[in-house]
């Protein structure tokens, strides 16, 4: 994943708030992901109007340094099809 990517919520996949973050649930493949981090939701949440994924870390107030962590989990995400690449 690059940061000068769009990406965005699988239209496939609903978000539930909870306490500790949301969960995320792909109507598809069935898979339940637990993202476990307000920050993660923000970022996952901001990829939709986004214009890449850079946008969103930002939009979200994701300290840079942090980006990596953030692009590995957004990682995690696309391999379960909860994200997918926008196409241009």
């Amino acid at each position: 994943m690059r940061l000068d990517e769009p990406w965005a919520l699988s239209p496939s996949v609903a978000l539930r708030p909870e306490p500790f973050g949301a969960l995320a649930y792909h109507f598809g493949n069935r898979k339940l992901i637990f993202l476990k981090r307000p920050e993660l939701v923000a970022v996952v949440r901001a990829l939709a109007a986004a214009d890449d994924v850079r946008s969103a870390l930002v939009t979200a107030g994701i300290p840079e340094a942090s980006w990596p962590s953030y692009v590995a989990a957004l990682e995690g995400l696309a391999a379960s099809d909860m994200v997918r690449k926008v196409a241009a």
